[in-house]
């Protein structure tokens, strides 16, 4: 997997199912992986701290204000 040097981004949790590590209605930023995106997952930071693949429904993308995104990777 190649470094993504674009704007970070981000989506919404909206389903969790059996994985401890998503909470429904948090925002997580995504990391590009096209290999996973082709079979139908995503991959996020997690509440581990890690990255991992989550099935791409279980989110929706949102778009988020400078500021918020400056807010959001600090706390990374």
């Amino acid at each position: 997997m190649k470094p993504d040097k674009t704007e970070p981004r981000f989506v919404l949790c909206i389903r969790k199912e059996e994985c401890e590590d998503l909470e429904p209605r948090k925002i997580y930023q995504v990391l590009s992986d096209e290999v996973a995106a082709a079979d139908g997952y995503i991959r996020v930071i997690d509440e581990s701290g890690e990255d991992y693949l989550y099935p791409q429904d279980y989110f929706v993308p949102i778009e988020v204000p400078q500021a918020a995104q400056k807010a959001l990777l600090s706390a990374a």
